[in-house]
């Protein structure tokens, strides 16, 4: 049975599946970063356990696995298949793609950013099937996101396109950890949240998972420290919304398990503010944690539909060809 490696590294678990060319998951595993071992231990880790996938998909389904795809968080450098930098892991211009695919044998790897993959996961498969341009906005410990256009997702002339979670939103405000200060990720994310609530609290652990469910029991300075994010996050959805025009925005992460604790203000927020802009439908993601891994397979599917076939042993894409349908 025909199929690839899809691999969603994170700072400290990956999720991997192997996938078969209709999109159908035939396996999946998960195993530990162990970041605390250093860079150099996570990349042979990740070495280590696709060929291990690798292995496992030529014992089961008699056939050599076609080609990969893998995600990983930071600054990532698609074409060339360099993670550029990744904090969280120690990362700084890994080689990542050649590493792979020499590993495994020669086969086309494609290497995409954790955020802009998980979108392009939803867009395709998730909540914005069909809907064709559209935002994905993941809430986390930081804001990140990914445009939608037509069946891909746009990662800008130097992989950083989407990056919404520095948009400055409150011009000199709280120091952000890209250097900026009043950025939407130092004042919204469920880091953010979870620091604004510890301080009114008085609660050192208390974290943003918290804040919501003291919001919902109807606590009123948990209300203002709630009301404050969703606040500055709608500032920053709207000047997105208003360069970028979607159809669709779709909000995920760990804030987005509010649920209507989330999207009940956020929405009259943003619609608030509008005054020309056509506010688009404002839904939740679809996938879950499942949305890198999916998307990974997407992008391994997508190389070998694109790459010619004196590439296919380098890894290689070529812009333009038309990628595999929606699954």
């Amino acid at each position: 049975m025909r199929h690839v490696i899809a691999l969603d590294v994170g700072g400290t678990g990956m999720k991997a599946a192997l996938v078969g060319m209709d999109g159908v998951l035939l396996h999946e595993a998960r195993r530990a970063t162990r970041r605390e071992r250093g860079p150099d231990a996570v990349v042979e880790t990740i070495l280590g356990f696709a060929q291990e996938l690798q292995a496992y998909g030529q014992r089961h389904f008699g056939t050599a696995t076609e080609a990969a795809g893998v995600v990983v968080p930071g600054i990532v450098d698609s074409e060339r298949g360099i993670a550029t930098y990744a904090a969280n892991l120690g990362w700084r211009d890994v080689p990542l793609r050649d590493l792979l695919s020499g590993r495994l044998g020669g086969i086309p790897v494609a290497l995409g950013h954790d955020v802009r993959t998980g979108g392009l996961a939803e867009g395709r498969v998730g909540a914005g099937r069909g809907t064709g341009r559209f935002l994905y906005v993941s809430l986390g410990t930081g804001i990140a996101g990914a445009i939608g256009l037509d069946h891909g997702i746009e990662a800008g002339a130097h992989g950083c396109a989407g990056e919404i979670g520095h948009i400055v939103v409150r011009p000199g405000g709280p120091l952000c950890g890209c250097g900026g200060r009043g950025c939407l990720e130092a004042l919204a994310s469920a880091a953010a949240i979870g620091r604004a609530w510890a301080l009114a609290s008085g609660a050192p652990t208390a974290d943003a998972a918290g804040c919501a469910r003291a919001v919902e029991a109807g606590d009123e300075t948990a209300s203002r420290v709630w009301q404050a994010a969703v606040e500055a996050l709608a500032d920053g959805l709207l000047t997105a919304l208003t360069v970028l025009d979607p159809h669709t925005l779709i909000i995920g992460g760990g804030l987005a398990e509010a649920g209507d604790t989330l999207f009940t203000p956020l929405r009259a927020a943003v619609a608030e503010r509008a005054t020309f802009q056509k506010v688009p439908a404002i839904v939740p993601a679809a996938l879950g944690d499942a949305a890198g891994c999916l998307g990974a397979g997407l992008l391994a599917r997508d190389l070998l539909a694109t790459a010619a076939p004196s590439d296919s042993r380098r890894g290689v894409t070529e812009r333009g060809r038309r990628p595999f349908p929606p699954a």
